[in-house]
């Protein structure tokens, strides 16, 4: 059974995150994604700590199509190094899990 997981990616603001979350649903390498707004993120970019504004994505998919999910982020993304970390899911609701398999058929 193809394991699920949960990508976290940050993008610039909620219109981005919303085209990118359409372009992932879309071509079904996510089943579903969640725009957490207002985020506040404090980096490390080029040697100066950064303070900035950001939306959190909260991307299902599977194990299956996490390449191709990230693929597709490296590709729209306007950051130049954008954040894609996957979380595997080890349980949960059955019916869940199996939708988000389902949908990225």
């Amino acid at each position: 059974m193809t394991q699920v997981c949960v990508v976290l990616i940050t993008a610039p603001n909620a219109d981005k995150a919303a085209e990118l979350a359409h372009a992932l649903v879309g071509e079904k390498v996510a089943a579903c994604v969640n725009i957490v707004p207002q985020v506040r993120s404090i980096y490390r970019w080029e040697g100066a700590v950064e303070d900035a504004s950001e939306v959190l994505m909260l991307v299902k998919t599977t194990a299956d199509r996490f390449d191709a999910l990230h693929q597709r982020v490296l590709a729209l993304h306007p950051y130049q190094v954008p954040e894609v970390i996957r979380l595997d899911v080890s349980q949960g609701h059955l019916p869940y899990l199996d939708w988000v398999r389902d949908s990225t058929r």
